[in-house]
């Protein structure tokens, strides 16, 4: 259940079902669906510039994919109707009477008074996971079936969403997130995992212009105007003024998911001194319960946690 007064912090999945490859190599048939990879993470981030989601992480995997998102609805609160307009119908065309208004036809008195209603009503489902996450989904699940030449359902599910409660089950779950492909054995270092929110921070590449050009071509993009919208930032720690991003430093999160990831792989030689860890003091974590946490973190989720919940909004 999503419920922005429990917490803003969700940890999503969604994974295809019957041997349907989301990216990677079929072994089964021999195809290379690599190219798709990039397709979830173009829509991610254009969805999240359209949508009042910020993206703390993320990891597009073979067959399934994880996301770590942050709701704040307030980022629409300084939107004029006419910018809430463009971005639902960056997505959707939109009923005749918005056609009409947005090519400059004058309207009744009445027929404003629907036009208010029909914009807040996209001002509650811009700020909802729920419709981010069908907007995501269902453009991803129509491109592959085109390409794979056949119909039916896609994904295994909508969605499921896990509440993050406190600090340590957000910062678990983005690590977890960042070193999914390392875990899996698809990449040796942070940097060399493609597709991923860790690499992005370290090297940002995204190509907003190709992006939106694949995205249109595909029918999931109708026009895009809004800038682009960074990845959440890090805060660079605690204070008393105003925090809108993650209250860690960014080096300290980068060290900590090195050596995290020494951890994990096996041929290689690494571990945590909680003396030099200054995120790792502040949760008052012990480091063989960090490595637990980003090693299992959804086998461990559902008893330390909250409950793993299918994606449905409460508001």
């Amino acid at each position: 259940m999503i419920s922005l007064a429990d917490t803003p912090y969700y940890h999503i999945t969604a994974r295809c079902v019957r041997r349907a490859f989301l990216c990677g190599i079929d072994h089964y048939s021999g195809n290379n669906y690599e190219h798709r990879r990039q397709w979830v993470v173009d829509r991610i981030r254009l969805l999240s510039s359209l949508f009042a989601i910020d993206v703390c992480s993320y990891a597009v995997m073979s067959n399934h994919y994880h996301l770590v998102l942050k709701l704040c609805p307030d980022q629409l609160n300084e939107l004029s109707d006419h910018q809430i307009m463009d971005r639902w119908c960056a997505l959707f065309k939109g009923p005749l009477l918005i056609q009409r208004l947005r090519s400059g036809e004058t309207l009744s008195a009445a027929e404003q008074s629907t036009v208010s209603d029909i914009i807040k009503l996209w001002r509650r489902k811009l700020s909802s996971i729920s419709w981010f996450m069908r907007c995501l989904n269902q453009t991803i699940a129509r491109q592959a079936n085109i390409e794979d030449q056949c119909t039916g359902k896609f994904w295994e599910c909508r969605f499921t969403s896990q509440a993050l409660k406190t600090e340590e089950a957000l910062l678990s779950c983005m690590a977890y997130t960042d070193l999914n492909p390392i875990r899996a054995g698809m990449a040796e270092n942070p940097e060399t995992s493609d597709c991923t929110s860790i690499q992005e921070r370290i090297k940002p590449v995204f190509d907003l212009q190709l992006a939106i050009e694949q995205q249109s071509q595909a029918g999931g993009l109708r026009t895009f105007t809004t800038p682009l919208k960074p990845l959440l930032h890090f805060d660079g720690g605690v204070t008393d003024l105003p925090q809108t991003g993650i209250g860690y430093d960014f080096r300290d999160y980068l060290e900590l998911i090195e050596w995290t990831g020494k951890i994990i792989r096996d041929d290689k030689r690494g571990f945590i001194d909680a003396g030099i860890s200054p995120i790792l003091e502040r949760l008052n974590l012990p480091p063989e319960q960090w490595r637990l946490n980003t090693t299992q973190f959804e086998a461990i989720h559902d008893r330390r946690f909250n409950r793993v919940s299918p994606g449905i909004d409460t508001g």
